[in-house]
């Protein structure tokens, strides 16, 4: 009887310390690795991992050279790989193609820090708005959403038939092309063309 006993909270003991099974850890891996592979896509050619920060996942895109480039120029490196979270409109070096030639140029040059930040921070708001987040504020809207930029000015998200399209101050409009690609600070939505703040009218 003593024996029994001695045996039963062994076994309790040892369930304590030793914690879930060999089994049920490798479950618990394998569901968290399912999870990291549901979430991460690809842009420009590379995958954009989950646990990576906006800035750590964006140098790897071969579609987001100049914006990356514009980051750095704009010295927002560590404002984008800060906690955040943040929701990130970000811009294809093809969108950028769009504007009049020279303008990146131009934008890039020290003595035009504060407009390129300006820029930039318009395409980012607070907080991590996914697709879904988005659907539903422009559903609330009757059909337009209206969201407040870092940069203080307001873009308006819309759709058109299954897309997305985000529009600026001066009526231009982008579209979503890539969404929901999550980081480790928030979330960034591919569009394919720059968004500018009313200042630029």
């Amino acid at each position: 009887m003593k024996t029994t006993k001695l045996f039963s909270i062994a076994l309790i003991l040892g369930s304590v310390f030793l914690g879930p099974s060999v089994s049920a850890q490798e479950k618990m891996m394998k569901k968290q690795e399912k999870m990291m592979k549901q979430e991460t896509k690809m842009v420009g050619g590379a995958e954009m991992y989950p646990t990576k920060n906006i800035v750590e996942n964006a140098v790897n895109s071969k579609d987001h050279t100049t914006l990356v480039a514009a980051v750095k120029a704009a010295d927002l490196v560590d404002v984008l790989s800060s906690e955040g979270p943040f929701t990130v409109f970000a811009p294809t070096n093809a969108a950028f193609d769009k504007l009049p030639k020279g303008t990146v140029e131009a934008l890039v040059m020290p003595e035009n820090k504060e407009k390129l930040q300006a820029i930039l921070t318009y395409h980012v708001v607070a907080g991590k708005w996914n697709a879904v987040d988005i659907a539903k504020l422009i559903k609330n809207g009757n059909g337009k959403a209206v969201i407040k930029t870092v940069a203080g000015g307001i873009l308006t998200a819309w759709n058109k038939g299954k897309d997305v399209y985000v529009t600026d101050e001066n009526g231009n409009s982008a579209k979503v092309t890539i969404a929901d690609v999550n980081q480790s600070n928030g979330v960034i939505h591919v569009i394919d063309t720059v968004l500018l703040p009313g200042m630029a009218k």
